[in-house]
């Protein structure tokens, strides 16, 4: 198969070759390699990161691209190098440019999504023959790690904006879009275990760039870890653990799906599977004969921990395939939480109790590096969350890294998970609802796209406690694509809720969309008045407060809605960081922050990037103070 550059412009491809979506758990040769590599620190030899420098070129759009340059025997004489990760905006390259509602184009060039008014389809060859849309080249050679020699090796790009095709030794491996969602692809025909060359070319738009129109600096390239990994000759490709709280809110019942591979078809395992409490009790355990699909159902485990904020209780799966010789194969564990959420009444109850949403919306930032943050910075945004009582996150808007689920989970912070979907300028132009060519909105050449990004981010993160909504994207009106999302997910997990805030635009799909009613910047009045017409749905605030000027004075009157209504549930503050750029400033010599516009970008929204509860160094702003005080007058323990 060789690479199209027409994929560009047909929103009908975006995936080309990639391996299925599953479950992001880790695996490991043995349960004493986990333990040792945990105990020192080291990282699970079956993993080798390709981070680090790699050779690159820059280039203004697809046809100024280096177009053979991943052949064997390319000359690079004209490449540089680059970090990976790393927006290649901040390594010098193109333009940075923050805006929030409207397309980055808007204003330099006339471009409308493929399908969406008459006259319009990927034969207008909008981002592959446009004079303004940048390449970046990249070329890495690496010699595999001993322990990977022999394996299936697969290689999972975390992020990469906007759309990249693959080739390892000369070969076409495949093409991807949906910048924030793990792609990930199979090496093993190609793969050498000394002198591979890999090639990643990465386009800044494509059709994908209507979906991506998110609040924030607009940047491309390899921005989170590459990684390869060695597939054991038996191994679990998925894991779904379906654990229950039941009404009595004290014994729990667990469920297990799991989908297998193996190598050697006259080869036989079995699998043993044991639920471990935080003090090393067996709970639960069964032996299960391998079989490519495996389906346990539900079966009762007696006296279990509750699972929530203030108590985020945990227990181990441990996962172990063995051969019949007894010799462990692969070694699996995962974190499980029992708890249970539900619409009683016209309220979210947790665990049999009503739930208060102490929320915020978090952009993953760093002021030196954008949108490439390291786990470091995700401790300190847990630590501030965890000071200050807020009790729950909305990934606005985009899945993020998986580390963070994790720390939620560990956290007792409850998530918002959201699919990597806004298309706000596709239906508001300068502050008008507009939707004449509104994507995905009903169009059929759209759908599969966002239904994959919708999948894509149940299958990766399904198996976190700290997930309890799902939630279809970010202000893109309404459609039957997004009935479609709500359909998919309602269908595969009866375990969480659906949110989504933009049928407040489009009242005729109230009884299709979202388990909740969820608005942004209602003022308590329109609240009130809501839920005293004896509503369907709770009532959600999924963005409210915004920080921007703003020193969060009129919370009180939102936090006291909490004590008069059931069926209000809280909401999320917009929003955590603020987004601004450190520089060196070219007269004094110092580093400032500076915000959108103070890079020559236009159309911007200015400082509008700004509107955080921390600066974007991390420091306070006074507003966290009223944060930590409203918030702590509703702390559920």
């Amino acid at each position: 198969m060789e690479a199209e550059i027409r994929w560009l412009d047909d929103p009908e491809v975006f995936r080309v070759n990639q391996v299925a979506a599953h479950s992001d758990h880790k695996f490991y040769k043995s349960k004493r390699a986990f333990e040792q590599e945990k105990k020192e620190n080291r990282r699970n030899e079956w993993q080798q990161s390709l981070n680090g420098k790699w050779k690159f070129r820059f280039s203004k759009n697809a046809s100024e691209r280096p177009k053979d340059f991943f052949q064997e025997d390319f000359d690079l004489e004209t490449f540089g190098t680059i970090q990976v990760p790393m927006h290649i905006e901040l390594a010098g390259f193109d333009k940075i440019h923050y805006i929030n509602t409207m397309y980055p184009w808007e204003g330099h060039i006339f471009r409308r999504p493929a399908y969406s008014l008459e006259g319009y389809t990927p034969d207008q060859k909008s981002f592959s023959e446009t004079e303004y849309n940048p390449v970046g080249s990249y070329l890495t050679k690496f010699d595999l790690e001993p322990e990977l020699f022999g394996k299936r090796v697969h290689i999972c790009f975390e992020g990469v904006e906007q759309a990249m095709y693959l080739w390892l030794n000369g070969v076409f491996i495949g093409y991807a879009e949906d910048s924030f969602t793990v792609s990930e692809f199979d090496l093993t025909p190609y793969i050498r275990e000394k002198g591979n060359i890999l090639a990643v070319e990465v386009h800044k738009r494509s059709t994908a760039a209507f979906l991506e129109d998110q609040d924030f600096f607009r940047f491309f390239g390899i921005f989170r870890n590459v990684t390869l990994y060695g597939i054991p000759s038996c191994h679990l490709e998925d894991v779904w653990v379906k654990p229950v709280l039941l009404e009595d809110n004290q014994t729990g019942e667990i469920g297990i799906e799991l989908r297998c591979s193996k190598e050697e078809e006259n080869k036989e395992f079995y699998i043993e599977l044991s639920l471990v409490d935080t003090d090393g009790k067996v709970c639960w355990e069964k032996r299960q004969d391998f079989k490519q699909q495996i389906n346990l159902k539900t079966e009762k485990i007696g006296q279990v921990v509750r699972w929530e904020y203030g108590n985020p209780y945990l227990y181990t799966l441990q996962i172990t395939i063995f051969d019949l010789d007894g010799q462990e194969i692969e070694y699996i564990p995962i974190l499980v939480g029992f708890r249970r959420l539900e619409i009683k009444d016209g309220v979210i109850l947790l665990n049999g109790k009503r739930l208060i949403i102490n929320g915020i919306n978090r952009h993953e930032w760093n002021c030196s590096s954008g949108r490439c943050i390291s786990i470091q910075d995700m401790e300190f945004d847990m630590q501030v969350l965890v000071e200050n009582h807020i009790n729950a996150v909305r990934t606005s808007h985009y899945p993020n890294q998986i580390p963070w689920y994790e720390m939620c989970d560990q956290n007792g912070i409850y998530v918002m998970a959201e699919v990597n979907l806004e298309s706000h300028g596709s239906w508001q132009k300068m502050g008008v609802i507009e939707p004449s060519w509104n994507v995905p909105g009903s169009i059929l050449q759209w759908q599969e796209a966002v239904l994959d990004r919708a999948r894509s981010n149940f299958e990766m993160f399904k198996n976190h406690p700290s997930v309890l909504f799902w939630s279809l994207g970010n202000e893109s009106y309404a459609g039957d694509c997004l009935v479609k999302m709500q359909s998919f997910l309602k269908e595969k997990d009866k375990s969480r809720l659906v949110h989504y805030e933009g049928v407040a635009n489009r009242r005729e799909y109230v009884d299709q969309i979202s388990d909740i009613e969820s608005r942004m910047y209602e003022t308590p009045e329109k609240i009130e008045q809501y839920l005293n017409q004896n509503p369907k749905k709770p009532f959600l605030l999924c963005e409210y407060m915004h920080d921007m000027g703003n020193s969060l004075g009129g919370l009180g009157s939102y936090i006291r809605l909490l004590d008069r209504y059931k069926g209000y549930q809280g909401g999320f503050i917009w929003d955590f960081i603020d987004q601004a750029i450190l520089v060196k400033d070219e007269i004094t010599g110092q580093e400032v922050l500076r915000y959108g516009g103070d890079f020559d970008d236009r159309p911007s929204d200015y400082e509008f990037s700004g509107n955080g509860i921390l600066f974007a160094d991390r420091t306070e702003k006074p507003a966290l103070q009223e944060v930590r005080y409203y918030y702590g007058l509703h702390r559920q323990k």
